[in-house]
């Protein structure tokens, strides 16, 4: 392919829509141009990156038994009110209806269409395992659509689902598609970690992994042992009590006056003590109900863990002021759980049942009490490991001290069980004519996240750094002038050499500056360039230069071709 004959046009200035890195380069080098809010078309450039991936997926896929199928990207409401989620959702599912008033949605994901399909068509065991995978769009309405193609309203996903007669299969089936995620990304040439989860809104009883994309601008914080293989996303890791060493208070608890004192910060100077010494309780609403929730005032509360113990709800959320006034009597900052309403709920972490001396909103204006002693002073209706994890604790495999990352979620695995199986009734006759339920676990990969991700991960000032598995061509040809004919003509010997031996090559005959040309491909970020100019080329040599490292060689002309073969046979290894 020619630079003058593709669609790609470069832009110099950063569009002011732009957020994260990945959007910014994205759209300055030409891949991808906004057509509405979370809604992306892809240039020929853009299209062939998301191809590379997707071609990676589908290898794997194949080659664990997955079998390709393509679902409806419209479903019928009444799927989804069998398995209870059309309520539960929420407002990201675009919903729609006929011209006959009939529902239906965009599909945000499939397990129920494919566990329709499975129920109309598999009877027995021997049908049985059964890998099912597409690559298709996906839909979610996304309150705030930002980052380009992290987070948008539509964008392309691999999904697989698979069926087995037992756990034991599942077990092996999920093993199958981590083996496989973990080649996926490593052919991706990305630097990524697989992470324990939470199942979320896919739901199921079984274990759950994300695979994490580790750069500095990723949305997720991860902890990761560097002595183990053990690693989770912060809103899953288990903590291990971290009990303060102090002297069991003997006295009675006392009301001090906290004027304007409301946040932790303000308390604990307030008052000379440590924030580890104080309790926060923080007053939640799970659709109709209330709970009054404790943690260590140095601790912060982690909702997933709350909701997971509690619920779960459709809606889990700090009560507002009114609920707080109503419930308590008293402005939020000043709650605490002495005196609490019996019919409220408490729940406190671990960390809080061995606390020996702490001070506690009193639920009354301006005012705390101090010489706190935990369920002498009030009562704790269910205690459990409801806070956050960081850096610096424990390992709970080895114990070893946990380091933390960010990180770009690319891929999900869940064992999803028979939630939705017994829901649809997708059953099979076993090997002793019992009816049973499928037992399913589903499996996605973000492709074109995974596209952004991997520009997050590989990028400097100058523009993009593509792994040479997934760059849009392997090499650019650069002539520095196209009016020096020599020049020209070792570049068109070249071109055809590079394209004969296989390698994808892009030349860029553009009647422009050397530096604009240059610019350009450090830009779209093309692995590997040859350059061709008149000096060199006096010499019998053309320059050649790594995009990742900047290294650059003087390199034979005849030789270029077999180095060029070299480098990417390695990097495809």
């Amino acid at each position: 392919m020619r630079v003058s004959q593709i669609l790609n046009p470069t832009l110099r200035e950063v569009p002011a829509e732009a957020e994260v890195v990945s959007q910014k380069l994205m759209l300055r080098a030409g891949l991808i141009r906004k057509a509405a809010a979370g809604v992306y078309t892809y240039l020929p450039l853009g299209l062939r990156i998301l191809k590379k991936i997707e071609q990676i997926v589908r290898e794997e896929m194949d080659a664990k038994g997955g079998q390709e199928v393509l679902l409806p990207i419209i479903q019928p409401a009444e799927l989804w009110r069998e398995t209870g989620r059309w309520d539960v959702y929420g407002p990201e599912m675009f919903r729609v209806k006929d011209r006959h008033d009939r529902e239906f949605c965009l599909g945000p994901t499939h397990e129920e269409i494919v566990t329709d399909l499975v129920r109309g068509e598999v009877r027995s065991y021997k049908q049985l395992p059964l890998l099912l995978y597409q690559i298709q769009n996906k839909y979610r309405d996304e309150r705030r659509p930002r980052f380009g193609l992290m987070r948008g309203r539509e964008f392309v996903m691999k999904d697989l689902y698979s069926f087995d007669k037992d756990e034991a299969g599942l077990a092996e089936s999920y093993q199958k598609m981590y083996n496989a995620y973990t080649r996926i990304f490593s052919r991706c040439g990305l630097t990524f970690r697989p992470v324990e989860a939470d199942a979320g809104a896919i739901g199921g009883s079984g274990g759950t992994h994300e695979f994490m994309v580790l750069a500095d601008s990723g949305e997720a914080a991860v902890v990761y042992c560097p002595d183990c293989d053990y690693a989770a996303n912060v809103e899953k890791a288990e903590c291990q009590p971290q009990p303060i060493k102090s002297e069991t208070v003997r006295e009675d608890y006392s009301l001090v006056e906290t004027p304007h004192m409301k946040t932790i910060e303000q308390v604990s100077d307030f008052l000379g003590l440590g924030q580890h010494e104080l309790v926060k309780s923080m007053l939640y609403q799970g659709d109709e109900q209330i709970f009054l929730v404790l943690v260590r005032g140095d601790r912060e509360i982690n909702e997933i863990k709350l909701n997971n113990m509690l619920g779960p709800f459709v809606n889990l959320q700090l009560a507002d002021p009114e609920v707080v006034r109503q419930t308590l009597g008293c402005e939020p900052g000043f709650v605490g759980p002495i005196n609490a309403p019996k019919d409220l709920k408490i729940v406190a972490d671990l960390e809080v049942s061995l606390m020996k001396k702490a001070a506690c909103g009193a639920n009354q204006a301006e005012q705390h009490y101090i010489n706190v002693l935990p369920e002498r002073d009030f009562r704790l209706d269910q205690v459990f490991d409801l806070r956050m994890i960081v850096a610096g604790e424990k390992c709970l495999k080895c114990g070893g001290a946990l380091k933390e990352a960010r990180g770009i979620e690319v891929g999900q695995v869940f064992k999803l069980g028979t939630k939705y199986s017994k829901a649809l009734s997708a059953n099979f006759v076993d090997e002793n004519g019992q009816e049973k339920p499928c037992v399913m676990g589903c499996y996605g990969v973000g492709v074109s996240r995974t596209m952004a991700a991997a520009i997050e991960q590989n990028n400097d000032n100058d523009g993009i750094i593509w792994p040479i598995p997934i760059a849009p061509y392997q090499v650019i040809v650069v002539p520095v002038s196209m009016k020096d004919s020599q020049v020209v003509e070792t570049a068109e010997k070249l071109y055809e050499e590079l394209l004969q031996a296989g390698v994808e090559v892009m030349m860029d005959d553009r009647d422009e500056r050397p530096g604009v040309k240059f610019k350009d491909a450090d830009l779209v970020g093309y692995p590997l360039r040859v350059t061709i100019g008149s000096k060199t080329l006096a010499q019998g040599q053309v320059e050649f230069r790594l995009r990742k490292t900047g290294e650059m060689e003087l390199v034979k002309v005849e030789e270029l071709t077999s180095k060029v073969q070299g480098i990417i046979a390695e990097a495809l290894k």
